[in-house]
């Protein structure tokens, strides 16, 4: 099943790049121009610069490119040695209570999704696709992770990191509320005993299916340069965490409906009632509205028009859900299938372009956007469960996309991982 491999990292050295603090950034798709301008200010070496360069399309992968080298031959950052599995935790902070999440990062062998090694579990989108592609082509490194998952009840790969857990990190860095903090397990034989437990594993994407994709991509267009079947271009570079791992936590992303030019509410929910139980909750207080969606299954909350209602699934209108069951008995889609498609008219291609739809992680942002002039509706849903995640992903079928939204994120720059077609990895 899934070859895991250690691998000889590209790290930040910090007596010449300085604080860690100051290099690493959230993934380039969550950060916006302000925030872009913000971390480059902190370091001339902030991986910003690399993982989102500016410039016109062509030009900026080449400013991308053109500056990793720089770094490198300047020796901002310096090549591992020694092969090693790093051990990752993030601590945070979530509803006043503190967690831990716990994993490492290593290679893996790179299967398409029909080999049913490594599963997808969300639909994608063309553009960031594209890219990814093209950055990866310039600068010919793995700059983050792809967020994996495995399932271990027994947590026999989680125990070979134990030693370490108690020792001082050789990285920390602080990253918004999110403190991240790295390891290297270096030892040859708790090498072996980890890649002989991820054999018997399959791995589910978290996050990360563009570049995960983008790793396949360019894999096959360097596949004729490699020497050997064990190239590093056949392995991609992958954040793995226990789906048991009690840090493990997945938020919900609302929907927020806008520009409709026919929508009139009464009509929508006449539209509603033969398939959902529509109860108004416009009195309710904001920790009244997330108790009474959290109590109940294939539903979501609706806000439009100053009210708030719960949509309730009536038994058996899952039937209309196109696919098989698992797909069939999750919010998301439910409420893409019966109501942004069918009643709304919100298809896959306007879904993919965000036509007449965006999306909003935070709860109260979602309310609040419902009292614009220009939205006609916000769903607000409950997270996807990870049992649910798997059982979609193993029934070979894929939600919509921001199905899931895995808190928090990695973080870009702790690891890279060059391409080489000609390193045996």
């Amino acid at each position: 099943m899934a070859e895991v491999l250690p691998v000889r990292g590209l790290l930040y050295d910090p007596a010449r790049a300085g604080r860690f603090d100051d290099l690493v950034a959230p993934p380039y798709d969550v950060i916006s121009e302000s925030d872009r301008a913000a971390l480059e200010a902190k370091s001339p070496f902030n991986i910003v610069r690399v993982d989102l360069p500016q410039g016109n399309r062509e030009e900026k992968y080449r400013n991308a490119a053109r500056e990793l080298r720089r770094w490198i031959e300047e020796g901002i950052l310096r090549r591992d040695r020694a092969p090693a599995f790093y051990r990752y935790h993030q601590i945070f902070s979530l509803a006043g209570r503190q967690h831990t999440r716990k994993g490492f990062i290593g290679r893996i062998r790179l299967r398409r999704f029909e080999e049913r090694v490594v599963l997808p579990h969300e639909r994608t989108l063309s553009g960031p696709r594209l890219d990814r592609l093209e950055l990866s082509r310039a600068c010919r490194t793995n700059l983050s992770q792809v967020f994996g998952l495995y399932s271990d009840p027994a947590g026999t790969v989680d125990a070979e990191f134990g030693p370490l857990d108690s020792a001082a990190p050789a990285i920390e860095a602080r990253l918004g509320v999110v403190v991240h903090r790295i390891w290297r397990l270096t030892d040859v034989a708790a090498h072996q005993r980890i890649a002989a437990a991820m054999a018997e594993k399959k791995v589910y994407i978290a996050d990360g299916h563009h570049r995960y994709e983008t790793m396949l991509a360019i894999r096959d267009e360097l596949r004729p340069q490699a020497r050997s079947p064990r190239s590093s271009v056949e392995y991609g570079s992958m954040f793995l965490t226990a789906m048991e791992d009690p840090g493990l936590v997945i938020l919900p992303t609302h929907r927020v409906v806008h520009g409709l030019p026919q929508f009139q509410l009464p009509r929508f929910l006449e539209r509603l009632r033969p398939r959902f139980e529509v109860e108004k909750l416009n009195a309710a207080s904001v920790g009244d509205l997330r108790t009474a969606l959290a109590r109940r299954d294939r539903s979501f909350l609706l806000a439009s028009g100053g009210e708030v209602m719960l949509l309730s699934l009536q038994p058996g209108a899952e039937q209309a859900v196109a696919g098989p069951e698992p797909l069939r008995g999750l919010d998301v889609p439910i409420l893409h299938a019966l109501i942004l498609e069918e009643i709304l008219g919100i298809d896959r291609a306007a879904q993919e372009r965000q036509t007449n739809l965006r999306y909003v992680k935070d709860f109260d942002a979602a309310l609040e956007e419902s009292r614009r002039p220009d939205v006609q509706a916000v769903f607000l849903l409950n997270p996807t469960r990870i049992a649910q995640l798997k059982a979609v992903a193993d029934a070979g079928e894929v939600m919509p996309q921001k199905s899931t939204f895995f808190f928090p994120k990695l973080a870009s720059g702790l690891v890279l991982d060059p391409i080489d077609p000609l390193e045996e990895a």
